[in-house]
């Protein structure tokens, strides 16, 4: 298959994920709640919390401009069975992306507010994972790196951003605002994945 089918492919699956996990949601989000959920920048600009946000736009921006570029570039057709590995991917990204914000009901943040109290989810795929919404976000963007391969270091990006963002502003965040509860519900339950990075410890 064409790099111009597989780059309008994942040009088309990241604006359906767009419209829906972050613009629908946000709509959906002030509708109910009168915030959009949006939190913004964490810390002083060079600290790890700052790094959080921008590695994790610099990993979204790659993610557009990664098939662009596999338009104007010389690249290698992409076969059937890496298309269908890059859709199923981005499906069940997708899924888990959508299920986890539903889940959350009126507690879905981007970011956090200092001093902000929200509902501590631990029901549905938050019994499984701790952040499965970024798990989805991680699936799904993987499915756009078997499409084009240019978007791997977006990935990493997104990745990198998403871990700090976890560890050096939403849990600190959650242990201050729930205290042993949250401590407990992190002992039992995975990071990003089941069984996988149980507690608050250094990066495993």
């Amino acid at each position: 298959m064409s790099t111009d089918i597989s780059s309008s492919v994942a040009l088309g699956a990241l604006a359906l994920y767009a419209v829906v996990a972050f613009v629908g949601r946000s709509v959906l989000q002030w509708h109910r709640t009168g915030s959009t959920g949006w939190r913004g920048l964490h810390g002083r600009p060079g600290s790890a919390s700052w790094w959080a946000g921008v590695l994790v736009a610099i990993g979204g921006l790659g993610l557009v401009i990664a098939p662009v570029g596999a338009l104007l570039l010389p690249a290698a057709p992409v076969g059937h069975v890496r298309m269908g590995l890059g859709g199923m991917l981005f499906l069940i990204g997708f899924a888990i992306t959508v299920i986890a914000q539903l889940a959350m009901g009126d507690a879905w943040r981007i970011g956090v507010r200092d001093g902000e109290r929200t509902e501590l989810r631990t029901h549905g795929p938050f019994a499984w994972c701790r952040n499965p919404i970024f798990t989805g976000m991680l699936v799904a963007a993987l499915g756009l790196v078997a499409w084009i391969p240019l978007a791997a270091p977006a990935w990493l990006a997104l990745w990198l951003g998403l871990e700090l963002q976890v560890r050096v502003v939403e849990e600190p965040h959650l242990s201050k605002i729930h205290g042993s509860r949250y401590l407990a519900y992190a002992t039992r339950t995975g990071r990003f994945l089941p069984w996988l990075g149980q507690g608050l410890g250094p990066i495993h």
